[in-house]
């Protein structure tokens, strides 16, 4: 079993990836292989609706995204970790993530997703949903921890001290590798869910 690690945050070392690194302890601890990827510093352009990776089968802008669409491909899990800016995802984050999910042909049926979202103090909650909604829209199931996954800190390196925070991400990291396992068996005795024709319903004709 997999888990890619998004780090979205500009700081390579901070806060949003103190959260993810004590995810990866349980990861390691179960023997699930993951990878942690910085990618927040990076300058990420956002979609401009092209329809392009229709044509292509990945997006137009050769960059991080077509890098790291493979890994997405091959991962069993998926976990998102951003700082949080005006109560939502940072800009670069938003952008990876919706050029990610809409050029990548392949089906993500049941891949889980977890997010984890890094503040100061507030939109911790915003974000936690605006994150969850490329995973809902996908066919992934979402795991859960112990509250909203969220940590707080706002200088570098000060997450450390949130211990309900830190505990909270372990705790997501175990019930996704439980989850992962489940879905795993699940599909060996059962298949994936039958899918249908999407139905385009416009609300203007």
């Amino acid at each position: 079993m997999k888990v890619l690690m998004i780090n979205g945050s500009p700081r390579k070392e901070g806060n949003t990836y103190i959260a993810l690194k004590e995810m990866e302890k349980i990861f390691i601890r179960e023997g699930v292989e993951s990878e942690i990827i910085h990618m927040g510093n990076k300058a990420v352009r956002g979609c401009i609706a092209c329809q392009g990776c229709a044509k292509k089968g990945k997006c137009v802008f050769d960059d991080c995204v077509n890098e790291i669409a493979p890994k997405f491909e091959e991962c069993d899990g998926l976990v998102i970790g951003t700082p949080v800016y005006y109560a939502s995802a940072n800009g670069t984050m938003i952008s990876f993530l919706d050029r990610l999910f809409y050029s990548t042909p392949f089906d993500k049926t049941m891949k889980v997703g977890a997010c984890v979202a890094a503040a100061r103090r507030g939109g911790l909650s915003a974000t936690f949903d605006e994150m969850n909604k490329y995973f809902t829209i996908s066919g992934m199931p979402v795991a859960s921890g112990q509250y909203w996954n969220s940590i707080h800190g706002r200088e570098e390196g000060e997450a450390e001290k949130d211990a309900e925070g830190l505990q909270g991400m372990r705790t997501l990291a175990r019930n996704m590798v439980f989850l992962m396992k489940s879905i795993a068996l699940g599909k060996e005795q059962y298949g994936l869910p039958e899918r249908e024709e999407p139905q385009w319903t416009n609300f203007i004709r």
